[in-house]
């Protein structure tokens, strides 16, 4: 098991082709708060997000079984799983009169624009102003604030980022609250 944990996820995905079920589980395991984190940034009608997050679980999957290598295995399985997200909130709100952000996601996390399509230039051109972002938020932020929202960010729940850094459930949920008071008026909203 350490091998694979050690392997990259393009040749996880590559063994998980030839045959080795334990590679697509790592990727799996791996992925699951990128899926989270995704899925937090939608609405679903009459759902939760659990049940994207079911959806987004069924992309990644997709995308371990389709991976050929033309891209990077993470900017692939983002792009399948948001997909997948996107495909089953359109198919909950179809012949509904609903507002854009039943659809749009409405995250903070600079991701929610993106094209439905996977396009590389797009994604470089996103991840560059990602890392500008995230330059922006090192100097706007408190360290403890911007370790918290990274790892919201990035899936984690209250407790686990609780438990990560140390610090009680009220101090995290402090700290979060400040973040993202702060990025909202570094956005301008």
């Amino acid at each position: 098991m350490e091998d694979k944990i050690l392997r990259t996820d393009e040749e996880l995905a590559a063994a998980f082709r030839g045959g080795d079920k334990a590679a697509g589980e790592q990727l799996l395991i791996r992925y699951k708060n990128k899926v989270l984190s995704v899925a937090r940034g939608f609405f679903l009608v009459g759902g939760d997000t659990e049940d994207l997050v079911q959806e987004g679980m069924c992309g990644l999957y997709s995308a371990i079984v389709s991976f050929e290598g033309n891209v990077g295995f993470s900017a692939y399985a983002y792009a399948c799983i948001r997909n997948r997200i996107v495909d089953a909130v359109k198919k909950s709100n179809a012949g509904r009169s609903v507002s854009a952000n039943a659809v749009t996601p409405f995250s903070e996390d600079g991701e929610g624009m993106a094209a439905l399509d996977f396009n590389p230039e797009e994604a470089l051109i996103d991840s560059e102003a990602m890392s500008e972002f995230s330059s922006a938020m090192k100097n706007a932020l408190s360290t403890l604030e911007y370790r918290v929202i990274a790892m919201y960010i990035d899936g984690a729940s209250m407790t686990e980022i609780s438990s990560a850094l140390g610090i009680t459930y009220k101090q995290t949920d402090n700290a979060l609250v400040r973040a993202k008071n702060k990025l909202r008026k570094m956005i301008g909203r």
